[in-house]
């Protein structure tokens, strides 16, 4: 352990942090001795530098006993002192085993919190909740690491806060860091909620999945209501004890669909239930209908308008996954959607995407972009009504991703959305959502002078997607190739990524031919993103599957660009015999192999899974 006046012995400047030279370090332990606010001020900057995002450095270790120092002699945030320490010292046990732990930093902290150890452990003993729930996690830290003697004396200051401390969670955490000393101990008939609970996590995580009846029982009974305090810190890495029975939880659908139902029978405090309901959606497939009762039942207690709208909007996610939405969730959004709140606009998107047809009333009277979008989805005989909208609120000066939406909205009706081209062709003179109104405008527009002449000036644009897009849409309207060629042909040989740009070829078809010359080189680049569309494109232009289907098949995965390469293997219609069992995994996979992207119109595990068995039906 070492005083501040020690600081200056350590040559800080030639050790390292996650911002480079370590010479602020010495600063900011001094500051630990100070008032609150400069106090909390170098906390967090020490969070930041000597342990970044769960990664540590030279300069950790030598800090170490300064802060062992600070946890014993500064005045404030011992607590977070302490944790600090476990965090710099938090590793996987089977990583001492590995040849690059010897002179690894973690094993240089580990060995430094080992020798202060004992001075630490008074801390146990503290007045204060949170700092012996903190201690407590320093010993688990280091718990596989210590000395027979310290083990010892560390097992028997534990073992006296399980036996006797006065706060019910101190109890069970000190269960968790008897396990992890190794002691068996049962605790599923304690007296205490807490300690029962932590005893259930501990032989779930140790079975795994699926959990037996008594531990579920407990886990759904004991579960529902998290503990009042302030102090709810992390065992490992950054999940606190909350989140961690959620992962447990959602590792076995059944058992975490019982929890969640009882938790939220129970009032759904601190929307613990709701928030378990939305993992499980996250996680396993085709759990809508239960998923999303849950949620419906859960609605009523969210404690505020901002709790209720999370659920309404997991709800607008997945209710076109119903096969029939029932009446009492449809019935549900209408009464939100009519409301001031902010549940109001998820409410009516759900209800849109339900395709209940009160929705398009509700749109009508109250449209926004993505409303106007889900309504083009799912009441596209409606174009009569929701095109002038659409055009509405083009002409008002939406940008951004809102004029986007729009744009969108008007992909959806057909030779109805030419009404908008005015609206179209002022987004592409004003540069709003230009890119996107330009690929409307060649698919669906009208050939007239103002419109190519616009797309002619677009083309000229020293944005090259806005470039590319404008002269492939003149194409399009007009069947003239070469300026198109002639642009994308500089794209194509610029420095950068150009896989974007490959990607929009596919109007201009055998028309590029003269293109290949710089798309075949990239059929071997680094970038999978490139390869994958030179690849692609390379089919479109030759009309030839023989040297796309190999490289995209090398990049089917359950990936983005995996993905990607999916999609365009699905497009070309050939499936390698050798990729069908990849396929079948995707395609009957009971959990999701993708996460939810932002703004992805379709969840990427539901394309993963429709492409997969589409190809799969191939003979």
């Amino acid at each position: 352990m070492r005083s501040p006046a020690e600081l200056d012995h350590v040559q800080w400047h030639d050790l390292t942090h996650a911002y480079g030279p370590a010479a602020d370090v010495p600063e900011l332990i001094r500051a630990l001795y100070t008032d609150d606010d400069t106090a909390e001020a170098a906390v967090h900057e020490l969070y930041g530098n000597i342990h970044h995002q769960g990664t540590v450095y030279p300069a950790s270790a030598p800090a170490v006993p300064f802060l062992a120092h600070a946890v014993l002699h500064a005045p404030r945030r011992r607590d977070e002192l302490l944790m600090l320490l476990a965090a710099l010292a938090d590793h996987d046990p089977q990583d001492t085993e590995s040849p690059d732990w010897p002179g690894s930093p973690v094993a240089a902290i580990c060995a430094e919190l080992t020798r202060l150890l004992p001075d630490l452990l008074p801390c146990l003993g503290d007045p204060e909740r949170a700092v012996r729930r903190a201690a407590l996690r320093v010993v688990a830290a280091v718990a596989g690491l210590l000395p027979a003697e310290v083990r010892a004396s560390a097992e028997h200051r534990v073992d006296e806060l399980y036996t006797a401390d006065p706060v019910a969670v101190v109890r069970a955490d000190a269960l968790v860091v008897l396990t992890r000393l190794g002691r068996e101990i049962e605790g599923y008939d304690s007296p205490f909620t807490e300690v029962r609970l932590a005893a259930a996590m501990l032989a779930a995580e140790q079975s795994g999945p699926p959990y037996e009846k008594r531990l579920v029982d407990i886990l759904a009974e004991d579960g529902a209501e998290p503990d009042p305090g302030t102090d709810d810190f992390p065992w490992t890495g950054t999940w606190s004890p909350d989140e961690h029975l959620t992962r447990l939880l959602t590792r076995d659908v059944d058992a975490g669909l019982t929890a969640a139902a009882r938790w939220i029978t129970a009032g759904d405090i601190g929307s613990r239930g709701s928030w378990l309901a939305r993992e499980i959606q996250e996680t396993w497939r085709d759990r809508e209908p239960e998923v999303l009762d849950l949620l419906l039942a859960a609605l009523p207690h969210q404690r505020d308008s901002r709790a209720a709208a999370r659920c309404l909007t997991t709800v607008g996610d997945w209710v076109e996954r119903l096969p029939a939405p029932g009446a009492d969730l449809r019935d549900a959004l209408h009464r939100y959607a009519h409301t001031q709140e902010e549940t109001a606009a998820p409410a009516l998107l759900a209800l849109v995407r339900s395709r209940d047809p009160r929705a398009l009333e509700l749109v009508l009277r109250n449209p926004g972009p993505e409303t106007l979008r889900a309504a083009a989805t799912s009441f596209p005989e409606a174009a009569d009504r929701l095109v002038p909208l659409v055009r509405r609120a083009l002409a008002d000066g939406a940008t951004g991703n809102a004029a986007i939406a729009l744009i969108d909205a008007l992909a959806q009706f057909g030779t109805a959305a030419r009404q908008a081209q005015p609206e179209l062709l002022d987004c592409l003179r004003t540069r709003r959502a230009a890119v996107v109104a330009a690929r409307q405008i060649g698919g669906n527009g009208v050939v007239t002078p103002q419109t190519t002449a616009l797309l002619h000036e677009a083309a000229q644009s020293a944005d090259p997607s806005l470039s590319a897009a404008a002269a492939l849409a003149h194409h399009r309207l007009t069947g003239e190739a070469d300026p198109a060629l002639r642009i994308l042909e500089g794209v194509l040989s610029a420095r950068g990524p150009v896989h974007w740009h490959l990607g929009t070829l596919q109007p201009l078809g055998s028309a590029a031919a003269p293109l290949l010359p710089l798309i075949e080189p990239l059929l071997t680049a680094r970038y999978e993103w490139t390869r994958m569309a030179a690849a692609e494109a390379h089919y479109k232009v030759t009309g030839s599957p023989e040297r796309a289907v190999p490289i995209l098949a090398a990049l089917i995965g359950a990936t983005p660009v995996g993905l990607s390469a999916l999609r365009a293997l699905a497009a070309i219609g050939r499936v390698p015999e050798e990729l069908r069992p990849t396929l079948r995994s995707f395609a009957f996979s009971p959990l999701r192999l993708l996460p939810a992207i932002p703004f992805a119109e379709v969840h990427p595990d539901e394309e993963l899974r429709t492409l997969a068995r589409s190809l799969l039906s191939l003979t």
